[in-house]
């Protein structure tokens, strides 16, 4: 998985990878995740070299595989820089998910798949990007069947593991 977002946006793309590569809830593997953003050097030289609309489209290039997910956050969905990003992971065979602010937007119609929160400030965006990235997590624990996961799913149920 690649992530990405500007400012706040790129705070919850970080907040997104690290319970991958880490965990959310419950103990499982650790899964790729990269947020694209917190690579500075290469962040800082192609916004040098290509200008600031390609820092993520060329790490794409570089790092997504047919497959993989790109997820792109960004409170406006009009962020040129995560635009070019879908732009390039479509290109590159990778899935597109945005997270963006209200529809239509440019990056919710370059995503194969958007959640366009509709509210009226950056913050009410945000506070729903992050329940969303809590339910991303929460799903990616029970597909994989997680034995805590799968415990707690009993215990809930009223069976016992």
């Amino acid at each position: 998985l690649l992530a990405a977002g500007n400012g706040g946006s790129a705070a919850q793309a970080q907040h997104l990878t690290a319970e991958l590569v880490g965990r959310y809830r419950h103990e499982r593997p650790a899964f790729s995740a990269i947020s694209l953003h917190a690579e500075t050097s290469s962040l800082t030289a192609i916004g040098n070299d290509y200008g600031f609309d390609q820092v993520y489209a060329r790490q794409v290039a570089a790092h997504g595989r047919p497959g993989d997910v790109l997820v792109l956050l960004s409170t406006s969905g009009r962020s040129a820089n995560l635009i070019g990003a879908a732009v390039a992971g479509r290109r590159a065979g990778l899935r597109v998910w945005a997270l963006t602010g209200p529809a239509p937007n440019p990056l919710a119609e370059a995503a194969h798949e958007a959640l366009c929160v509709e509210a009226d400030t950056t913050a009410t965006v945000q506070e729903a990007h992050l329940v969303a990235v809590h339910l991303l997590c929460e799903g990616f624990d029970a597909a994989l069947g997680t034995e805590a996961a799968v415990r707690e799913r009993a215990t809930v149920a009223g069976r016992m593991p």
